[in-house]
């Protein structure tokens, strides 16, 4: 049984949360991968995601698509990470069409964890690669993501919650294989190794290396589209990441109080109702 073969509809009680709930099993693949970012998290791909959508790349699979948006996606990327990291089951083109089909572009993680696996599965898509000065990256890292996955909230939310109960085991198990146990310890030997393999992996002239700050010219001029007249986009930032994930838990904790108030409700009103057919049988009996 895979985890994916686990999915649960959402529940109609979640009120406060606006998440799909798309099953990707019954997906494939309507659009051609085009391009692949594989630079790591927190080096720019939430902007970047917004710049690939402008550019006419939709759509463009984030973190936040598997998050925020439909978590249910969390069920096939644990099924991937057990592939990868810990032998169980199999994850090929077949899965990745599933679950990324209707992209034309791909960033962030847990993606970038996939990197030989994707370029395998998608040998024509162009590659990116966003770049950061590593120190910088790690301190970032340390007070957005790392914080998020050890998150104590989040832990506790995702025993009650559907959406919670989804991404937080994923984010965790993909944390803790990508970083060997100990981000704070080994996130950036990874980020060095990580980029090596990318560069390896890449023949230099499918590849762009590409940081913040550098605007449209670069990157329209590798993906050959046209220079839009807008100011590149600039999302993301480190206060609003942790921010948004606390406004997160406080919406899913409420949808886990209105489904205990709902499921309460209906409990109470089962047993109002069976103690009154009892009592109506033995009145009946009584007076008969």
């Amino acid at each position: 049984m895979t985890f994916a073969d686990q999915y649960t509809p959402k529940p109609i009680t979640d009120l406060f949360t606006h998440d799909t709930d798309i099953d990707r099993r019954q997906c494939r693949r309507t659009v051609p991968m085009r391009v692949m970012c594989l630079g790591l998290g927190r080096t720019g791909t939430a902007s970047l995601r917004d710049a690939l959508r402008e550019l006419g790349f939709n759509d463009t699979y984030h973190m936040m698509s598997a998050s925020v948006e439909n978590p249910p996606d969390c069920l096939m990327w644990r099924d991937a990470l057990a592939a990868k990291y810990d032998g169980v089951g199999t994850f090929g083109r077949e899965q990745w069409d599933q679950l990324l089909g209707h992209c034309q572009s791909l960033c962030d993680w847990p993606a970038i964890a996939f990197a030989k696996e994707l370029i395998e599965a998608y040998p024509d898509a162009k590659i990116l690669l966003t770049t950061r000065d590593v120190d910088s990256w790690h301190a970032s890292c340390l007070k957005t993501v790392d914080w998020r996955a050890n998150d104590p909230e989040l832990k506790m939310v995702a025993k009650w919650d559907w959406g919670a109960g989804l991404y937080q085991p994923m984010l965790e198990k993909f944390w803790t294989s990508f970083f060997k146990g100990d981000f704070k310890k080994y996130g950036k030997q990874i980020y060095q190794e990580h980029y090596a393999e990318i560069r390896k992996l890449v023949p230099p002239e499918n590849l762009l290396e590409y940081r913040m700050g550098q605007g449209w010219e670069p990157l329209c001029e590798f993906l050959e589209v046209p220079v839009p007249d807008t100011k590149f986009p600039h999302t993301n930032d480190t206060d609003g990441f942790v921010d948004r994930c606390r406004a997160r838990n406080r919406a899913q904790m409420c949808n886990a109080a209105v489904r205990t108030l709902v499921v309460g409700g209906s409990v109470a009103a089962a047993v109002l109702a069976s103690a009154m057919t009892v009592h109506r049988f033995w009145g009946h009996k009584l007076l008969g």
